[in-house]
């Protein structure tokens, strides 16, 4: 029997509130794939890390053809979105205010996590000409209730951050998803994709200065990045829109969720603020 206060611990002695906060550290790192079913202790066992099978040269004037075959067979891994996507950016243009777009996203079908158990389709909110946008990555479970983003803890924690840096009531706050993903998991890439011509709308409707990716599932999709967010935080990038009209400054940095689990890490978000509100305030520099 445990007492009142102590982490409960199953039959192996482990604390799961312990491995789902390890799990969460290393998936905000960027580490999204194992090895080995067990973990090993490659010093003490002084062996190497597995190697790559090595593949048979090829004879010479196939490696085109086999590149050409590789192209189809890795697309028939996932679902055609295209589609979908197509849909997505036909609705996306007509839509010529906010409130429009935030219907046809709720009338949108083309995302398959609309039917995953989602309550409703979770937009936007904050000022609609704010020069600051933040996207996160999905909406979680209590934003699926209440139908806006970043309003549980993570929220919370986000508005004392831009209450702090100096931006409150200047901030756009979306998604890279708009409606939540069974288990609060990470939405996919494909999901990302399909949701992205909305993403374009609202930033060219919104028009904002700069934007604020919080963590790596927004930073790798909106940057089309393969690093972790430890690697991208803090730096500055330039996000471009699929058809080349918007450039806008972009910095990623860590989502306040991982700041609940890792509350030592609040020092590097706070010094990413506050570059990101000197670059806010920027006055604009002429042609």
């Amino acid at each position: 029997m445990r007492g009142q206060g102590q982490s409960p611990i199953d039959a192996a002695g482990i604390d799961p509130r312990a491995l789902e906060s390890l799990l969460a550290f290393w998936a905000d790192a960027g580490v999204d794939t194992s090895y080995e079913d067990a973990p090993v202790d490659r010093l003490a066992a002084r062996v190497r890390p597995p190697q790559p099978t090595p593949r048979a040269a090829a004879p010479q004037g196939t490696a085109r053809t086999e590149q050409a075959q590789a192209i189809p067979q890795a697309s028939a891994q996932g679902p055609d979105i295209s589609a979908a996507i197509a849909e997505a950016r036909r609705l996306a243009a007509e839509c010529e205010t906010l409130e429009a777009l935030a219907a046809a996203i709720a009338a949108f079908d083309g995302c398959g996590l609309k039917f995953e158990g989602a309550r409703q389709a979770v937009f936007a909110r904050g000022e609609p000409n704010a020069p600051l946008m933040v996207i996160g990555e999905g909406p979680g479970a209590e934003e699926d209730v209440q139908g806006l983003p970043f309003v549980g803890r993570a929220g919370k924690l986000l508005d004392k951050m831009i209450g702090a840096a100096g931006l409150t009531g200047r901030v756009f706050i979306t998604n890279t998803v708009y409606w939540r993903p069974p288990g609060n998991r990470t939405p996919t890439p494909q999901e990302q994709m399909v949701c992205q011509p909305f993403l374009e709308r609202s930033i060219a409707l919104v028009k904002p200065k700069v934007l604020l990716l919080a963590g790596g599932a927004s930073a790798k999709s909106v940057l089309q990045k393969s690093e972790g967010i430890l690697s991208l935080r803090g730096r500055w990038f330039d996000w471009t829109s699929s058809d080349g009209a918007m450039t806008l400054p972009a910095m990623p940095t860590l989502h306040p969720a991982f700041l609940l689990r890792q509350p030592g890490a609040k020092k590097r978000a706070w010094t990413d603020l506050l570059m990101l509100e000197e670059r806010v305030d920027r006055p604009e520099r002429p042609g």
